[in-house]
């Protein structure tokens, strides 16, 4: 069976999209939510980001030809914009510190 067969790699794909766009319809309006909101906002972006972390290495330790693919693709894509997953995944962090330090100085 192919990487992208399995019904729990379908299932996982889709719940991400969904969540990553959920998120970002809802950061859309991130400066208006109160202390608490953004908050949880935060956390919820970690949380969706270790799992796409996670899902990522699934792909790149598959000996799956499409799941190969897709990784390159990704890597390729970023390459065009000169970076790697790897400084995709530490510039979002570097992101998500800053929101919090400056949640920090709201207190």
């Amino acid at each position: 069976m192919g990487f992208f067969d399995s019904e729990i790699v379908q299932q996982e794909a889709k719940q991400l999209f969904e969540d990553y766009q959920s998120l970002m319809q809802l950061g859309g309006s991130y400066g208006k939510f109160d202390r608490e909101g953004k908050k949880m906002f935060i956390d919820q972006m970690e949380a969706m980001m270790d799992r796409y972390k996670i899902f990522m290495k699934r792909f790149e330790l598959s000996e799956d030809f499409m799941a190969q693919m897709t990784v390159e693709q990704l890597r390729t894509q970023l390459g065009q914009f000169g970076m790697t997953p790897q400084q995709m995944f530490d510039q979002m962090n570097l992101t998500l510190e800053r929101m919090k330090s400056e949640l920090g100085k709201t207190l």
